[in-house]
């Protein structure tokens, strides 16, 4: 399984740009596919530097209804019109960053929901032998506390009146959804793409745990514990809980994006070379 990071937030292999976004290529047995799409076109010019054909992608695997990991969709959608897209149908919801009086709306071009190749996903779903994916995590333990700025507006709700802020709940991130590759054949790894991991990549896994009765060989994404206006002694704390449990797995972990280079750091503490920061360019061969 080859697996190339298209983009991500830090500057890496060739050239290649960066930005607050998230893309994956994968290329299996019998696909090459995307695992989300960066916050503008810039992952293209980083595909044509790095050799990968965006022509011949014939599946799109949307994490959730953010603008960093879906900006680059209608610009692929014009070069690659046959490619699948599945992406909940939750993603499409209105998402706003909301800190005090400001917001700022985060979600997706309302002209992804009419493209002709979209997949609407509703619940867990079995694409293929090699490409699996599955939602609905609830779990609540070492929750990412950068989550509380993270609303949904609102949509003839109840709760709505002349207060502003009642326009607005917590998004409870169900529009997200995570992909798994399996390779073909006896001692086939199992690879899971996590997106932003917005719901703890430890309830994610739990999860992950529950359908497949074992750990991912690996897992890529990152873990939302990123902060703009500096770490609490709490934010700390769960960073490093979250270190010592997954030290405690026999999974490789590569991420980056919205993980934060001072958590990295932490984790980096407790897992050592069982974690690994990607960059804008690596390539990964599992």
């Amino acid at each position: 399984m080859r697996i190339v990071t298209l983009i991500e937030n830090t500057p890496g292999a060739r050239a290649c740009a960066a930005e607050h976004g998230l893309s994956f290529y994968v290329e299996t047995a019998s696909h090459k596919l995307l695992a989300d799409v960066g916050a503008t076109d810039a992952f293209l010019k980083n595909a044509a530097l790095l050799g990968v054909d965006i022509a011949q992608v014939d599946t799109v695997v949307i994490s959730h209804g953010h603008y960093d990991h879906t900006g680059g969709l209608m610009s692929f959608a014009q070069r690659n019109p046959r490619a699948e897209i599945f992406m909940r149908r939750s993603a499409g919801g209105e998402f706003y960053h909301h800190s005090g009086e400001r917001e700022r709306y985060i979600g997706i071009d309302p002209g992804i929901m009419e493209l002709a190749r979209l997949r609407p996903v509703d619940g867990d779903m079995r694409i293929d032998e090699e490409l699996s994916l599955f939602g609905d995590v609830t779990g609540r333990r070492l929750w990412p506390s950068g989550n509380m700025e993270l609303k949904v507006r609102r949509k003839g709700e109840p709760g709505q009146d002349d207060n502003r802020q009642n326009d607005f709940r917590q998004d409870d991130f169900g529009h997200e959804q995570y992909l798994v590759v399996q390779e073909k054949g006896p001692g086939g790894k199992r690879v899971l793409f996590s997106g932003c991991a917005h719901n703890g990549i430890l309830n994610i896994l739990d999860r992950f745990r529950e359908i497949y009765g074992a750990d991912p060989d690996a897992v890529f994404g990152g873990f939302h514990m990123r902060k703009k206006q500096g770490y609490t002694t709490e934010d700390l704390e769960t960073v490093r809980q979250t270190g010592e449990e997954l030290a405690g797995s026999k999974t490789m972990f590569y991420t980056g994006h919205c993980t934060g280079e001072i958590p990295f750091q932490i984790l980096k503490e407790h897992l050592g070379e069982q974690i690994m920061y990607v960059h804008s360019g690596d390539e990964i061969e599992i």
